[in-house]
């Protein structure tokens, strides 16, 4: 068995298209009816159809995930992000771990 994608639930899917693509470049390789994967294999799907599925309520904003992307110039990716999504909200603003590593 082998790990194919990475699924995540969102209220918005046009925006959230937008928001992979314009900070991460990544491109949708197929859409189907509220899912659609993208390159680099995020899935997004729509909270209609996530709730349908599994019959629950969605705990919004409860930080129980992390996606893991890597930049050679962080700097730059927060101020292209500021710029572009200048509303978005942090889980933690650009900071450096003791052993050197910067995230956001």
């Amino acid at each position: 068995m082998r790990l194919r994608n990475i699924l995540i639930v969102v209220k918005d899917i046009e925006r959230s298209i937008r928001f992979y693509h314009d900070l991460f470049g990544l491109d949708i390789v197929l859409g189907n009816d509220g899912n659609i994967i993208l390159t680099e294999g995020l899935v997004l799907q729509d909270e209609k159809i996530w709730c349908e599925f599994v019959d629950k309520d969605i705990v919004h904003k409860n930080n129980s995930i992390e996606l893991y992307f890597e930049e050679k110039d962080i700097e730059a990716f927060v101020e292209k992000l500021e710029k572009l999504y200048p509303k978005v909200e942090y889980v933690n603003h650009l900071m450096t771990y003791s052993w050197g590593q910067k995230v956001v």
